[in-house]
This record gives structure tokens, sequence and C-alpha cells, in this order.
């Protein structure tokens, strides 16, 4: 993990349930006589997030539907701290304005980035009632309220027409990009998942997201090239623009268009244990 990352030792279960009590309904002793949680458990995971954001980062009535994505806390505030490592070699005066794209009903990376930088974020989604749900996440923190924006983007062909204004500026976008090209391809995904924790026996376990949070015609090379196309149109009023890319083997292609486009970037890889993961980043002269 990135060395500012908070999330470096095990879980503290005994001050994560103090933080929120429903946690400890999910807490028990593995085999070892560790206290751990079934991971494979949507609501546990979902608690367990609950307390993390209360214990950790002040937040204290986030929570999200079932069955919509339920982000990795410590994963998410590694993203925040690369990017914070870019923006310092810019030397930036003032407050920082940062845009997600595809911000969810979760509305994780603004929280964050406000509670970790005091970051002054807009998020925007597609879908009107992930929108409406990051919203309430939102305006129920009045420190969150007045540093982060929730915004519907109602062109689904666009990503960044209708958000960005002429007279905006930000010096980063980040994005988490929908990364199955299909229905079909999201439950073999979601199957393999269930196989490699040996939990066949529970077929219809969905460890959640909605379809658009989860896929997009063409996949997540596919979006980010759409992305990457969109971005010259808005190259004056976005510092670097960023996104995440879950499969290792679609940045060439990724490079091939930013090579086009003239572009200058560069891949900043992270690490959370055994999972490696990565986000692109790039600008214009």
């Amino acid at each position: 993990m990135h060395p500012s990352n908070i999330h470096q030792a095990p879980y503290n279960f005994d001050a994560l349930t103090q933080s929120n009590p429903e946690l400890s309904n999910f807490v028990f002793l593995n085999k070892y006589g560790t206290e751990t949680l079934n991971f494979a458990d949507p609501e546990a995971v979902l608690q367990l997030n609950k307390a993390l954001l209360n214990f950790h980062y002040q937040v204290e009535s986030w929570s999200i539907p079932k069955n919509y994505l339920c982000p990795p806390i410590p994963g998410r505030a590694d993203y925040i701290h690369h990017l914070n490592d870019l923006l310092s070699e810019e030397n930036i005066q003032g407050e920082i304005k940062g845009i997600d794209i595809g911000v969810g009903a979760n509305a994780i990376f603004p929280i964050l980035a406000s509670r970790i930088y005091n970051w002054k974020m807009i998020g925007t989604d597609i879908e009107k009632k992930s929108v409406e749900i990051a919203r309430e996440n939102v305006i129920s923190d009045k420190k969150l309220s007045n540093n982060l924006s929730i915004v519907q983007q109602k062109d689904p062909g666009s990503i960044f027409k209708g958000i960005i204004e002429e007279a905006d500026y930000y010096h980063f976008s980040m994005c988490n990009p929908p990364f199955h090209s299909s229905e079909k391809e999201a439950q073999k995904a979601n199957y393999r998942k269930i196989k490699n924790l040996g939990l066949e026996h529970l077929k219809n376990l969905n460890f959640g997201g909605q379809a658009n949070e989860l896929w997009c015609n063409g996949g997540e090379s596919l979006f980010i090239k759409r992305m990457i196309k969109e971005s010259l149109l808005f190259k004056k009023q976005v510092g670097w623009f960023t996104c995440l890319v879950s499969k290792k083997e679609n940045l060439p292609k990724i490079y091939k268009q930013l090579n086009k486009i003239d572009a200058d970037f560069r891949t900043v890889e992270m690490s959370q244990g055994n999972k490696k993961s990565r986000f692109i980043a790039w600008r214009f002269e």
C-alpha cells in the first residue's frame, strides 16, 4: 500500500465494532484464532465499510442499498494517495478540485478525497437512482456537503460533455470504469469468484453492483478509449486525466490511443496485499 495509507495494519475489530455495533454480528474467530469476517457476505462487507468510514474518516451515516457496488475502502484510499503524489509535482496553490466519473451510489472517491486531503469534488453518474443515493450520503454530513456535489450525466454517450462547463477547471479527473463487456461476462466473473471461495452452493450470491457499475459495450478498454478521445475537448480544463485499469492486458491498446492524440502519460502501479492494480494518467502540454 501507499505509505500514507492508514489501512496498513490488520483490522482492529474492537475499535470498528464500537464505531458500528452492527459489525459485531459478522465478526468471528477463524481456525487460527484471529478475528475476521466472511468477505463473501455482502452484508458483512457493507457493515465493515460503515465502520471504517466512521472510525477513520468520521463519516457517520453512509450506506447503500442491497446489490449496489460496495467498494474496498483501503484500495480506494490508495488511489487517492497516489493521485496526491501526482498533484504534488505541480506545486498547486489554493484548493484542489477534482471530478469523479461514475461516482456510483457509494460516492466513495469524493468522500475519501474530501476527508483525507480536503479536496473539492464533483461526482457524476448516468444512473438517476445512484445519484440520489450518493447525494443522500453527502448531504447528511455538513463538511462533506460543503466540499462535494453530485450531478447526473444525462447523456449516456458522453463522459465530460455536459458536466464540465466553459469556465470550469479541475486539477484532475478520476474513474473506476465498468470493466465487463456484457452482463454475461459479469455473471461469469461473479461465478468464478464464488468458485474460488468454495461457495458453489450459493449460486445466487451477488457480490454487488448495478448494470452500469459492472459492464458497458466494449468493456473497460473501449470505455477508456472513449474517455481519452473526449479528453481532447477538455485538455485545457483538466490538469491530469486518470482512470483505473483493472485488466493489465488492456494497457497496450490504451497506450496506442494516448500516443495517437500525443498525450503525456504514465502508469501508476498500486498494490494491496496480493492484489495488484494500476491507474493510467495523462495530460496535454
